[in-house]
């Protein structure tokens, strides 16, 4: 499992009637690994998750994984409303052949880190694929601390990486000064991906990218090697639709702007509805602008 560079946090494609597209979504991770990307996640917040079900959820692995083969790898979000449904999945995911596991927390149930830690441990420890901490306390309440997360890095050694969305870019050093290079560090946040990077994050599980993959791939090489006046330059255009991606309404707008650059549709299951109104109308400017000065790569 490789777990630097630019792994988007794929969409989940949607028919008309709100089924799976799974012709769509082969497609579509076929485009991001031809566009530089490193990997694939499935069924991530932005891939709907909790509005899928676990067959959908494990068929969306098999698409993915039959899509781009030995190109790279395909990784699954687990996340359930109960510990026992969470490492169901985690198995059946190893089964369809996914090579690494998103381990986020329960969804609804925030609590201390005893559970929480009981709750990750057993999904972790649940296969032996390699896996990755999600870490967002602005949308999961929970919070893993750069502590806890060394003790979750002692215990498993299938525990190979963190995606840092806490919003603290200070955190990624944090994580860095109690686990060494124990851990991959990835950014998590479209907005934030340079800061990021230059704080010591390998990798950048991504949004924006499934409409933007060149884009994504060109900012986050100039700003890995350095390049810091050619990564300023572009992520100064990208930062309006970057933080698309930082909204309640993230899957729809994202989904929006894939559908207008001619890469998707903009289909979400209810309780989310498409873009309306004054999201409408912000997304548009956003986008129309971004088109008009887009930079040469």
């Amino acid at each position: 499992m490789n777990w630097k560079g630019v792994i988007p946090a794929i969409t989940t494609n949607l028919k008309a009637d709100l089924s799976v597209d799974h012709a769509a979504l082969a497609e579509h991770c076929r485009w991001m690994i031809d566009s530089g990307c490193t990997g694939i996640v499935c069924c991530g917040s932005l891939g709907e998750a909790a509005t899928l079900t676990f067959d959908e959820k494990i068929a969306v692995v098999r698409t993915a994984v039959a899509a781009v083969g030995e190109r790279a790898p395909v990784v699954l979000g687990i996340a359930a409303l109960s510990t026992s449904e969470a490492v169901a999945m985690a198995k059946a995911a190893a089964e369809a052949g996914a090579q690494g596991l998103m381990v986020l927390p329960p969804y609804v149930y925030t609590s201390d880190w005893r559970e929480m830690k009981a709750h990750v441990s057993a999904v972790i420890a649940a296969t032996p694929l390699s896996c990755m901490l999600y870490n967002n306390p602005i949308a999961y309440i929970t919070d893993f601390l750069p502590e806890q997360i060394a003790e979750l890095a002692t215990e498993h050694a299938n525990l190979n990486a963190v995606k840092e969305s806490s919003g603290d870019v200070r955190r990624i050093t944090a994580i860095r000064a109690v686990c060494g290079r124990r851990l991959e560090i990835l950014v998590g946040m479209d907005d934030a991906v340079v800061e990021g990077v230059y704080a010591g994050a390998v990798g950048w599980i991504a949004g924006l990218v499934n409409a933007f993959p060149e884009e994504s791939v060109a900012l986050f090489d100039f700003a890995a090697r350095g390049d810091k006046a050619r990564a300023m330059a572009l992520y100064t255009w990208f930062l309006p639709l970057l933080k698309l991606d930082t909204v309640p309404k993230f899957v729809q707008l994202i989904k929006w702007v894939q559908a207008e650059v001619g890469r998707g549709t903009p289909h979400v299951r209810a309780p989310r509805l498409e873009i309306a109104g004054d999201d409408l109308e912000l997304a548009r400017a956003v986008l129309a602008k971004a088109q008009k000065d887009h930079p040469k790569l």
